[in-house]
């Protein structure tokens, strides 16, 4: 196997150091995340702020935009990605914070594109890097899926629990209330933040819109616009979430139903995405030689980086067609 070029080993060697550097700036970061909810947690054992903690002040009112203090929300006034990026951390439920975050990207792209680097050249280096970068972006995205789904399965008992409150005669505040206490996780963590924020002040309208922000359902915004107008012109207020319920729970099972019979085509695109990327390594294992033409030539570089781009785009093409919308 022949020896990679000096300028390789330089090129790896500057982005090894950078990659420690990043993996060091993780670990400060946790760090201090960790001692700051230290000091917290024994300022209120104590029941009192002590003088040499940070001092924290919780805002319930505070909205999801909120990227604190330092050089983000600077950044941010010029990107505005960043700000849809941090909404979509907060929808995630992971708890990154956005520094958190692009750490974690920079410190995935360098990691992948030096190992592809050393390993194939600075094609595979280069795919390598974006694949990286892309990797933590696919994992929080996923991470979003995932609760929103467990939140449309949670809403329509949620709403009977709503309706339940109000038939009783409670006001619909205390039917937020109960949800909060007795849901699941993650629709209670939603609903209470909608219950306290009314609570400290905020008009009742902003607190059920701020839930649609935060949640990004049909179902919700259907309820959330079913409680605005029944306020507006009246009604049964218990008959109209019963019939919200009711509705929710067979677009639930129809969508359901639209994944099972959209399987095979996702399963087809998972397969086709990971088989050539299989047979590539088991070859590689099993006979090295055969495979160095593909990784050290300039066209087996080409065709490389080329069948990664096909392969991605054949991928997305095949989760667009299984993706029915209604």
């Amino acid at each position: 196997m022949p020896r990679p070029e000096p300028w390789i080993l330089a090129v790896a060697a500057a982005m090894s150091a950078v990659l420690a550097v990043l993996v060091v700036s993780q670990i400060v970061v946790v760090l201090r995340e960790w001692r700051l909810r230290k000091d917290v947690l024994g300022a209120l054992r104590e029941g009192q702020t002590r003088s040499d903690a940070p001092q924290v002040q919780v805002d319930v009112l505070r909205t999801t935009d909120d990227l604190g203090d330092g050089l983000l929300p600077l950044l941010a006034a010029r990107i505005p990605q960043l700000w849809d990026l941090h909404h979509l951390l907060s929808q995630s439920g992971l708890g990154w914070s956005l520094e958190v975050f692009l750490i974690r990207v920079a410190a995935a792209s360098v990691a992948l594109g030096v190992a592809g680097l050393l390993l194939a050249g600075y094609a595979m280096g280069a795919v390598g890097f974006v694949t990286g970068g892309a990797l933590p972006w696919m994992y929080v995205r996923r991470a979003k899926t995932r609760r929103i789904r467990r939140v449309e399965s949670q809403l329509p008992d949620a709403i009977d629990l709503i309706a339940r409150a109000v038939r009783a005669g409670h006001p619909l505040s205390e039917g937020l209330r109960m949800v909060a206490e007795e849901a699941p996780e993650p629709l209670a963590a939603e609903f209470r933040v909608t219950f306290e924020e009314q609570r400290f002040g905020l008009p009742f309208e902003e607190a059920l819109l701020g839930l649609g922000d935060r949640i990004e359902v049909v179902d919700v915004r259907i309820l959330i616009t079913a409680i605005l107008v029944q306020r507006e012109v009246g009604g049964n207020l218990s008959e109209i979430l019963e019939r919200i319920a009711e509705t929710m729970r067979a677009r639930f099972n129809l969508k359901r139903q639209v994944r099972v019979y959209t399987a095979q085509g996702r399963m087809s695109g998972y397969t086709l995405a990971a088989l050539p990327i299989l047979v590539g390594v088991v070859i590689t294992v099993i006979n090295p030689d055969y495979m160095q033409t593909l990784y050290h030539e300039p066209l087996g570089q080409g065709l490389l980086a080329g069948a990664a781009a096909l392969q991605g785009i054949g991928f997305l093409w095949i989760r667009r067609i299984v993706d029915v919308r209604y």
